[in-house]
């Protein structure tokens, strides 16, 4: 990859500047090690210090060394269908699942499961993730939706494009909501100085940030420390809820990345559950189907506990 430095990151950091420019192709950890090992290259120079600091028209080329594809294994590992059919299935994924392959996650995956369970899935879509229309965090825990062939993941990853699709949310957040509902308008995009992490980009125009719009309502509120909220994604970006919670001083309980410490010594990871899936189909995709998850159960313990310290009666369909 290689790119111009424009006035904005005059005397920046090359082992910042680098990860800032390359639309998360790069963490600043790996980068600096790219740095170290001679692979950049300022002006047609090697330089090989991280702190270098950059100047306004320096040509920055980075070699990053091809990556060795790694063949993707059939596990058996058992998943929990909640519905199937000729063309889909749809699938309550366990909390601590990676949806996908990748750099340290080479297996143990949902797909790696699927291709198990389905193998004529292998080669439908992208080789890395066959079959997968959107994806859940590996701690989000909740509804996904597969395809087990091409022409149903073009239908469905149109009824994506078009939000024809309906993913409702259930998620406690940190502190009391003042209003009962609202929406949340706030494009996002990498954060400029951590590529793993996602963050508002007030700056549209710049092109780093994307459209990102999260609907929510109150479900419960107990006292001043914990809501418990349902949120419909109208888009579909990467750590979206879990973004804008923490944007509006809402964090979701249990995020180890935009949230903070919990009292809960109990909670795994971020309390966010995929609960409702609407979708089109059937041989034309006319049909409109619903399915819903519970709650897993450290989840609905929780909010049992909740329920019982602040006298706070939660809907039976959320914990049922």
């Amino acid at each position: 990859m290689s790119a111009v430095v424009s006035e904005e990151h005059q005397s920046e950091r090359l082992d910042v500047f680098i990860p800032s420019v390359g639309e998360g192709m790069l963490s600043r950890s790996k980068t600096q090690a790219l740095i170290v090992e001679g692979r950049v290259t300022v002006n047609g120079k090697v330089v090989d210090k991280p702190s270098y600091k950059v100047k306004p028209g320096d040509v920055v080329l980075v070699r990053v060394p091809p990556v060795e594809k790694k063949e993707i294994k059939a596990e058996e590992i058992p998943l929990d269908i909640i519905y199937e059919d000729e063309d889909v299935i749809v699938v309550d994924k366990p909390r601590g699942m990676v949806v996908h392959p990748a750099a340290g996650h080479w297996e143990g995956t949902l797909v790696n499961a699927l291709l198990g369970y389905y193998p004529e899935i292998e080669g439908v879509g992208r080789g890395d993730r066959p079959g997968i229309v959107h994806r859940l965090d590996k701690d989000t825990t909740g509804l996904i939706l597969v395809a087990k062939n091409e022409r149903a993941l073009a239908a469905l990853q149109r009824q994506m494009k078009t939000r024809a699709i309906k993913r409702e949310y259930i998620v406690l957040c940190r502190g009391s909501f003042k209003e009962d509902l609202g929406t949340v308008n706030a494009p996002l995009g990498r954060h400029p100085r951590d590529r793993k992490r996602m963050a508002v980009i007030k700056d549209v125009g710049s092109g780093k940030g994307r459209e990102a719009v999260t609907d929510w309502q109150v479900i419960n509120r107990f006292g001043s420390d914990y809501t418990l909220i349902k949120a419909n994604l109208r888009t579909g970006r990467t750590h979206q809820i879990r973004v804008h919670m923490s944007y509006i001083g809402h964090p979701v309980v249990g995020d180890p990345v935009y949230g903070h410490k919990t009292a809960m010594s109990e909670v795994k990871g971020q309390l966010l559950h995929a609960f409702r899936l609407g979708l089109f189909l059937g041989e034309d995709y006319d049909q409109y189907k619903e399915f819903t998850a519970p709650l897993p159960d450290d989840f609905r313990q929780i909010l049992l506990q909740l329920e019982h310290k602040y006298g706070e009666e939660i809907p039976s369909w959320v914990i049922e």
